[in-house]
Parts: C-alpha cells; structure tokens; sequence
C-alpha cells in the first residue's frame, strides 16, 4: 500500500517551466513556444499564472525530444503525436526509426574510418566502399521536401538538369549544418551581430560557397537570408533549430555587408 501511495505522490507532482527546463535540457524561451503551437500544453495555470506540468506532459516531452533527434519539424511530431496516441506504440516507433538511423550513421563512420586508413597509406580507396552510408538516392530523398515546395511554390526544380554530385553535395551540407550550428552558438550564447567570432564565420561561410561554384557576394547573401525570413519553408527550418534564428543569422548578415 506504501508503494502504491509513493507512485500516486509521484503521478500528482507538479513541476514549474523552470523545473521541466531544468530537467530535460529544454529552454524555457522553447517551452513556451511549444505551449503556444499546441505540441506541448501545461496540465495546469495557477492564479499566480505559472505553467504547471505533471507526469503526462513529462513523457509527451520525451517523446517530442525523440523525434526532435530524429531531426523531425515540430508541425510533423504534433502530427506524428496525433496519429500515435499510444506512448507504447509511440516509443517503439521512435525506436524502429532510431535503429534505422543508427545503422546509416555507423555506415557512414565506417566509411570515414575506412577512407582514413587508405588516406594514410597513400592508396585509392574501393569505389564501392567511397559511398557506403550516403548515396546518392539517400540525397534525393534529403532533398524531396524542399523540392515538392519550391516547385509548387515558385514553379522551380532545384534537381532538374542538376545532376547530384555526392562529394560535393556532402562538402556543402557539412559546411552549411556547422554554419547553422555556430550562429545558433553565438545567438544562445547571445553575442551580439557585430562580434567579431560571428563577423569571421559569416566571411569563412561565404567564401565557402563562392568556392563551392555558388556566386555570391555579400548583398547577396543578405538577400538571401531575407529570403529565408520570407519564405515559409525556409524560416520554419532555422526556427525549429532556435527561435529567432532567422532574423539573428539576417541581421548579422546586413552588419557583414555594411562593414565591407
């Protein structure tokens, strides 16, 4: 009967916005984003307004968690929630995906470690191990979302006549996912636009695409990131990595260019 009582105490807790932070590793800027878009609602407001969450809220986070490293938009796990009511039935989901990305991550680190190894010993690595873990059909469908919308939207496909070239297109998607993590660093971090660490990085990245065979000087890339804080598809992506992303990664962008 004790023990019965202790998971019903446990089940009753209660647990403040700053404690499901601190629990969990979410911000509390996050927390409430998620309560506004209806992913994740608190179980209680208190006269005093405080957002309140008990044991249930607890495990949808969780779950919520599990898809965001799924790498999940936060309109496809409302959906992917809504759809999977059952947590069981959920979690083994989540698991079955999770296993399938691990398998494509270990190919991939074999690969590396495999092009080490002929790198230093100065051999030609086997072509049919150059591409374990990221071909170029595994491209496509990393691109098919953004290319269903931008052809539906603006009557353009990014893949026709375009030919996929894995080496480049891996080279381009590490130098652009560092990027997007080193501004989503300083705007956490809250440096401020004009720091010279970020200034640096924003000169790095685009010397980076005019040597990548993409020409653009710093205008450009000032248009370009307004064009992200525009477009639906792309201000939901760099809001889903940090809120306020997209207007930061702009405005910085904008000092860069006055500044040259």
């Amino acid at each position: 009967m004790r023990t019965d009582k202790i998971i019903n105490e446990v089940k009753t807790m209660l647990y403040t916005v700053k404690d499901v932070a601190k629990l969990s590793g979410v911000t509390i800027k996050a927390l409430h984003h998620y309560h506004k878009i209806g992913l994740l609602e608190p179980c209680h407001i208190s006269e005093a307004g405080y957002r309140l969450y008990g044991e249930n809220e607890l495990e949808r986070l969780q779950q919520i968690l599990f898809y965001r490293e799924l790498e999940f938009s936060l309109n496809d796990i409302k959906k992917a929630l809504e759809n999977e009511p059952n947590r069981i039935e959920c979690l083994i989901k989540q698991q079955e995906m999770i296993i399938s990305r691990r398998q494509r991550m270990d190919d991939m680190l074999n690969t590396i470690k495999v092009s080490i190894e002929s790198s230093m010993k100065g051999e030609i690595m086997d072509k049919s191990e150059m591409f374990k873990g990221l071909n170029k059909e595994q491209w496509e469908d990393a691109l098919s979302e953004q290319r269903e919308y931008i052809k539906d939207k603006y009557k353009h496909d990014i893949l026709e006549n375009n030919e996929i070239e894995i080496q480049s297109m891996n080279e381009k998607a590490a130098e652009a996912q560092d990027f997007l993590n080193y501004i989503k660093k300083a705007l956490i971090s809250k440096w401020k636009t004009d720091d010279e660490r970020l200034q640096k990085r924003l000169k790095e990245h685009i010397t980076f695409l005019n040597k990548s065979g993409i020409s653009i000087d710093e205008q450009g890339f000032v248009q370009q990131t307004r064009f992200f804080l525009q477009d639906d598809f792309h201000r939901e992506m760099l809001e889903n990595m940090q809120i306020g992303l997209g207007y930061y990664l702009c405005v910085a962008a904008e000092v860069y260019a006055n500044k040259i």
